[in-house]
């Protein structure tokens, strides 16, 4: 074997090791929570030793961190094109809709064209939005920064009369719906007997992006300044 082939070799047993260390921290996760994962869990599960972990990322939260990054990442730059594309239009040409589907539409797309993993990642997204893990929550806080930044002011001027407490519970639904789109395709092929088909991906965001349209286009709560 030549030089360059065994250095090949070689990188893409680090990228299976690293692979596979990042599929099973990703499981055990959001199955245990941070806290309940271990690091000698994790790499049991990825078939590779303690020492394996410690080289390719040092500790238990750089793993979480890169975990999180390698899912989040590839989606929020979707979606940044997605809106990059919603505000090139002339303001008149553009609909809540068109804003929605490049909200929605590559979180459910990886949830439907990867279901297990879509719907571990789920899993661990709602532990960092609802369980008391403080790392777990500004990582996710980071990777979300610059679509929040982003995508709030493109609503408020989609939307120019909502209160923006309003606003924000809106988005707030918004993300639990487009998670449950993500992972829980299971529950409506059962309660369907199979009359709703979440292999359609195109049909399943359309539909999504328009019941969360007439969310966000209904008057706003009696209590909202």
């Amino acid at each position: 074997m030549g030089n360059a082939a065994a250095a090949r070799n070689a990188s893409e047993a680090v990228n299976h090791t690293k692979e596979n260390l990042l599929d099973a921290a990703e499981v055990l996760f959001a199955e245990h929570g941070v806290a309940g994962a271990s690091l000698r869990a994790i790499t049991a599960r990825a078939g590779v030793n303690l020492a394996a972990a410690h080289y390719h990322f040092g500790s238990k939260e750089a793993l979480l961190r890169a975990v999180m990054a390698r899912r989040l990442r590839p989606i929020n730059a979707r979606r940044l094109a997605l809106l990059d594309a919603y505000e090139a239009q002339p303001a008149a040409e553009r609909s809540l809709v068109e804003l929605l589907r490049a909200f929605v539409d590559p979180v459910v797309r990886f949830g439907r064209e990867l279901p297990d993993e879509g719907r571990a990642f789920a899993q661990l997204c709602g532990r960092a939005m609802n369980a008391p893990d403080d790392v777990l929550r500004s990582i996710l806080i980071d990777e979300l920064g610059e679509v929040v930044r982003r995508f709030l002011p493109a609503f408020a001027r989609a939307l120019p009369a909502l209160p923006r407490r309003e606003l924000l519970w809106r988005v707030h639904f918004t993300v639990g719906a487009m998670a449950h789109a993500m992972a829980g395709r299971r529950l409506i092929e059962a309660v369907s007997g199979g009359l709703c088909d979440t292999r359609d991906v195109d049909g399943t965001v359309e539909r999504l992006v328009r019941f969360l349209a007439a969310g966000f286009a209904a008057p706003a709560a009696e209590d909202s300044p």
